[in-house]
């Protein structure tokens, strides 16, 4: 078994850490959050105090960090991965950033000798938890093979993308479907709910008709139809509104510098602004129908 540093122990990163431990392998975090290192230790991993110790004693490194600031940092920094792990390291970015971030970083970990793949995840909180996350994984095919036994311990699809910043990629393209998605299926029930056909009816026609897809049947965003889906818990997150909102802003980010047009992707990116600004960023991204329902004419 590895020794795994892990980068990052908060929502996702901490249960992603878990299953590693649960896999049988050595696992050493770091956090800012002290609540987060704790959680750690009570599962069975050990702590570094710096991410210079970390770096110099583990065979895997794993990052799951907020933005492509942090992970520039984390790797390239003075004190920062780069500079202070072992030629050879594996070094595995989870994080959720901007292509160019990522393609920058594999290029310092290539010249430094350490394969490096990108590897964004998707399946939220609930996939961290039971270890079924689809990780969409950009990099040589060397790094690859080496890190997927790593990826396998924590999730159920490994799909490998392409070459360095293929993995970030195909995760904003992926969400900025799911986002396009939501809000049209958000809207289908607000429609509905105006013209006086039940939530369920809706469901049970449109779930086996064209407007099938995953927002609606996994995930649905009205309470009842789907008794898993974060409706039926007050929007409880398994992935935040403001979590969409930055994921959609990569995505029009990479649109512009690809000179795409995605007039849909830049909608949904609007909505969601508007609504995790309102103060709702907390809640889980299907609650954007609360905030297509308020948006109506009371009087209409």
């Amino acid at each position: 078994m590895a020794r795994i540093g892990f980068v990052g122990l908060g929502n996702m990163g901490g249960p992603m850490a878990r299953n590693l431990l649960r896999a049988g392998h050595d696992v050493v975090g770091i956090d800012l959050d002290s609540g987060a290192m704790q959680r750690h230790t009570d599962a069975g991993g050990t702590l570094a105090d710096s991410i210079p110790e970390l770096a110099q004693t583990c065979d895997v490194i794993i990052t799951m960090l907020p933005a492509g600031r942090h992970v520039r940092d984390v790797y390239t920094g003075e004190d920062g991965i780069l500079k202070n792990a072992r030629v050879k390291t594996l070094l595995i970015d989870s994080s959720t950033i901007d292509v160019e971030t990522a393609r920058f970083v594999a290029e310092k970990a290539g010249m430094a000798g350490m394969p490096m793949v990108d590897a964004p995840v998707s399946g939220g909180v609930g996939g961290a938890e039971a270890g079924t996350l689809t990780f969409m994984v950009g990099g040589p095919d060397e790094a690859f093979t080496l890190a997927n036994p790593v990826l396998e311990a924590m999730g159920k699809t490994i799909v490998h993308a392409g070459g360095a910043g293929n993995g970030q990629a195909a995760k904003i393209c992926n969400n900025m479907v799911l986002g396009i998605s939501m809000i049209a299926v958000s809207e289908a029930f607000v429609l509905a709910e105006k013209l006086g056909l039940d939530h369920q009816k809706l469901y049970d026609i449109a779930s086996t008709a064209s407007a099938q897809c995953w927002s609606l049947t996994t995930y649905c965003p009205v309470p009842g139809p789907v008794p898993t889906s974060p409706a039926n818990r007050d929007y409880e997150p398994g992935f935040s509104a403001a979590m969409m909102v930055k994921d959609l802003t990569l995505a029009q980010s990479a649109a512009r510098t690809a000179g795409v047009a995605t007039p849909m992707g830049a909608g949904a990116a609007a909505l969601y602004g508007l609504y995790a600004n309102s103060g709702d960023g907390a809640k889980d991204f299907s609650s954007i129908v609360q905030f297509i329902r308020g948006s109506q004419d009371p009087a209409s």
